[in-house]
């Protein structure tokens, strides 16, 4: 989720920062309540700058739907590992998803403003929230979804499985959208490697302990 060194053409960089600005503020705000000249102001941009590159408000809240999508997606391509055909790779596979969830989404404070942009559609769902479900979220869960399938013996689309594929992905989220409380009860400053490491650590074994138990129930 780090951005490239190399700077952008002036359109794209303007694009860019309207995008950034406009997850932030949606994020922070709601659809309804944030002002196109609000997201501008961050953006250090022209308001009709908005208009040229997004179509609009609307325009600019699809931009943002697409991005937490390609995002995901890119956090979660380990699940799309090449030739999972055994159960210990399937195993392998659902591992490092789930490291590369806890590393992208609670370690990545990039991530901050995504995870805010989409807790708010996901509280009101809106033709935005169907456009990350559809291109970001299925997608992923299905394939997750065969990966259980493959390591447990479980249907992939049996509801045990949706559920557990729910339950592993949500375990990594609680500790990026209830941040505050895991810090003071953990009596920790930050969410560094060390303490990304312990979190990594308890959603693995989390994963092996369920795996094993849908493979007895199958």
């Amino acid at each position: 989720m780090k951005p490239s060194s190399a700077p952008l053409p002036r359109g794209d960089a303007t694009r860019a920062a309207l995008l950034a600005a406009a997850l932030q503020v949606f994020g922070d705000k709601g659809f309804e309540a944030a002002s196109t000249r609000q997201i501008a102001a961050a953006a250090r941009a022209n308001i009709a700058m908005i208009a040229y590159h997004f179509g609009g408000k609307e325009g600019l809240r699809a931009a943002c739907a697409d991005h937490v999508a390609a995002v995901l997606s890119g956090i979660f391509g380990t699940a799309a590992a090449p030739r999972v055909e055994t159960a210990s790779q399937a195993r392998a596979a659902l591992k490092a998803l789930a490291r590369a969830g806890v590393r992208g989404i609670v370690a990545d404070e990039a991530a901050r403003p995504l995870a805010r942009f989409l807790l708010r559609e996901i509280s009101d769902p809106s033709p935005a929230f169907a456009r990350v479900f559809e291109t970001g979220f299925a997608p992923l869960h299905a394939r997750v979804c065969r990966l259980w399938a493959l390591a447990t013996g479980e249907e992939p689309e049996s509801e045990a499985t949706r559920l557990s594929v729910f339950a592993l992905i949500a375990q990594i989220v609680y500790f990026r959208i209830a941040r505050a409380p895991v810090l003071l009860r953990m009596g920790w400053s930050e969410i560094g490697p060390n303490q990304a490491a312990a979190i990594e650590a308890i959603v693995l074994a989390n994963l092996e302990a369920a795996l094993d138990a849908a493979g007895r129930r199958a």
